[in-house]
């Protein structure tokens, strides 16, 4: 008898799960949170409604599982930076990542966090708080890391790491969005070697002061 309960507990759901988890994120990506209706989820996902709820959650547990696929895979650029052994590399890794991932064949352009969390109304508030919560998480991680290496000598001593970690991500958010406006990938990553041409730029304390 428990043998049996538990070959059904183990059943196979009858469709891939990641497959589905991937079709989702990419429908978010392309879409935003609101845009992305459940007939379109449901469509790019092969599921019925029901087997979306049984294995997901409702749309917003989709999507915070969507963003995780999303963190660990395209965008996982942020978390592979801050391992770099000097803080040229860490932008070098960051920039060249962002250029890629906005620029991925078979994928939309851009950027998935923004594309979600630049439109919307009172009812995708919660998934804006979650996308700015994600996005200070990398902020935070750069933060830290820049100040290690002013710490170490590998920065200027004046090296504000909080100004500079505005600036990469501004960069990266810029990137994204011409990205997703039609500019080409050689074109973007232009723009980024352009950047770490000048590095490290003159971002001192006392000029975050003024």
């Amino acid at each position: 008898m428990n043998v049996q309960k538990s070959a059904s507990v183990g059943r196979p759901r009858g469709f891939d799960a990641d497959e589905a988890l991937e079709s989702a994120m990419r429908v978010f990506w392309q879409n935003g949170y609101e845009g992305a209706s459940l007939s379109d989820l449901i469509e790019a996902m092969g599921i019925s409604r029901t087997s979306m709820y049984a294995s997901f959650g409702n749309k917003e547990e989709l999507f915070r599982k969507a963003l995780t696929r999303y963190a660990d895979g395209p965008a996982s650029y942020g978390a592979e930076a801050v391992a770099e052994p000097a803080a040229r590399d860490v932008a070098t890794v960051f920039l060249h990542g962002a250029v890629r991932s906005a620029t991925l064949p078979g994928y939309p352009t851009g950027c998935l966090s923004l594309r979600a969390s630049l439109i919307g109304g009172e009812d995708s508030q919660l998934i804006r708080e979650l996308l700015a919560d994600w996005r200070d998480e990398t902020s935070a991680m750069l933060r830290k890391r820049f100040q290690r290496a002013v710490d170490e000598g590998d920065l200027p001593a004046e090296t504000d790491p909080a100004l500079l970690t505005r600036y990469l991500m501004m960069i990266g958010n810029g990137i994204a969005v011409q990205a997703a406006a039609g500019a080409p990938r050689d074109e973007l990553q232009l723009i980024a070697d352009a950047v770490l041409q000048s590095w490290p730029p003159v971002l001192s304390r006392q000029q975050d002061e003024r």
